[in-house]
């Protein structure tokens, strides 16, 4: 079977910290009355598998896909994953998210847990937004565990003013959490291990607090980790349009990319690519599919795929993602 640019449904979660911006941003429909906080735009986690949203695969489900025709979406790998490699999310965080960490490659191993690589680009930011990221200069695990206990850790925490258009790289071991007043395109490795620190003393609607994992936390946080900066702002000018590096990694690379109009990309087959639009519309034509991708909406082109075009609809600032 040829594959073609896929999109999938995303799928909702409603959140403690959520709000409504994801539908008055980027058109989603949400449930009345919830607060979405998340929207996995491509994912392959047991229970929530993405789900081809046009095209002769409508209705088939990423999982499926790997199951059935894993070389001809990803490309050549060695080994092949069972699972879609990437997890791909828009988050709408309208109040501060818990302090959190997840877990390096081999303590991952120990805790039963995976690990967790992700960079987050801010989409939105209202002002005075900012995030909590790694550790102050100076701050020891001793340090840490005091504050900990006194229910204070926040104040160990490097904290970064952000506006839209920043972007941080989160390796994993790395303690964060999102700030209020913002929203964020996040791609990770396709994990969803976190270990909370501390949650702001927060109740569920039933008033029970959420869990905390601090023996796990303690042994994934990477103590020598100290104020690390935002990636760099750096554009510089590309066939087509200009092109800002954010993350080169052996778990995935991202590129932002500006076009205006009849930019366009003659895209080689052999290695996957995911467009994921920031502002404006992008239309990707491929093995006789047309999809046209607006503000908050992400297209998968398979590497199977042959000619396959993308073009600029206006002026648009877009993540590419290999």
């Amino acid at each position: 079977m040829k594959l073609y640019p896929l999109t999938f449904e995303p799928i909702l979660k409603e959140r403690i910290w959520g709000g409504r911006n994801l539908e008055t941003l980027y058109g989603k429909s949400l449930p009345a009355d919830a607060r979405v906080g998340e929207a996995w735009e491509i994912s392959d986690r047991p229970g929530d598998e993405s789900v081809i949203a046009r095209g002769p695969l409508r209705g088939k489900s990423i999982h499926w896909l790997m199951e059935n025709y894993a070389a001809d979406l990803l490309g050549p790998r060695d080994p092949m994953p069972a699972r879609f490699p990437m997890l791909i999310k828009i988050i709408d965080a309208q109040d501060t998210l818990s302090l959190q960490v997840h877990p390096p490659a081999d303590v991952a191993t120990r805790l039963g847990g995976e690990p967790k690589t992700e960079m987050w680009y801010v989409a939105r930011a209202e002002p005075g937004a900012e995030l909590f990221v790694g550790l102050k200069h100076g701050v020891s695990r001793a340090d840490f565990e005091e504050k900990l206990a006194a229910q204070s850790v926040a104040e160990c925490f490097h904290r970064i003013g952000v506006v839209e258009g920043d972007a941080m790289f989160l390796p994993s071991g790395r303690v964060h959490a999102l700030g209020a007043g913002m929203v964020i395109f996040e791609v990770q490795q396709n994990s969803d291990t976190t270990y909370r620190v501390f949650d702001w003393n927060r109740v569920d609607r039933d008033g029970q607090a959420r869990a905390l994992h601090i023996p796990q936390s303690l042994a994934s946080i990477d103590f020598g980790d100290f104020a690390p900066a935002l990636l760099p702002r750096t554009v510089t000018a590309a066939q087509p349009g200009k092109v800002r590096p954010l993350v080169q990694d052996k778990l995935f690379e991202v590129n932002l990319r500006q076009w205006s109009e009849r930019d366009e990309m003659n895209l080689p087959s052999g290695r996957m690519r995911i467009f994921g639009v920031v502002q404006g519309a992008l239309c990707v034509d491929g093995e006789g599919e047309s999809v046209e991708i607006g503000a908050g909406q992400f297209c998968l082109v398979p590497a199977q795929c042959a000619g396959t075009v993308v073009r600029a609809s206006g002026a648009v600032s877009f993540l590419d993602i290999q």
